[in-house]
């Protein structure tokens, strides 16, 4: 199955760098694509729970999706994240 996930908080290629990688690290998640001009994180899986354990992920990287509350503690993650992306380009 394919889902998109429209989420808060990406500015640009470090934050996908970022969201890719910790993605991959997600058993059965594959076909990653970040789209940074509509804030869209799309990938593939084989059931509903790895999708949701996608969204988690998001989430705890500071990119939540965009019905989950965007506070200060997730702006400041995605800003680490951000940085941390474009360090390991």
């Amino acid at each position: 199955m394919n889902t998109s996930i429209v989420v808060q908080n990406l500015k640009c290629g470090g934050c996908a760098n970022t969201i890719t990688t910790k993605l991959a690290e997600i058993e059965n998640i594959s076909e990653i694509t970040i789209d940074v001009d509509n804030s869209v994180v799309a990938f593939n899986h084989n059931n509903q729970a790895e999708a949701l354990v996608v969204k988690e992920r998001l989430k705890a990287l500071g990119y939540p999706s965009i019905d989950d509350d965007n506070n200060l503690v997730s702006k400041a993650k995605s800003f680490v994240s951000c940085a941390t992306g474009k360090l390991s380009q």
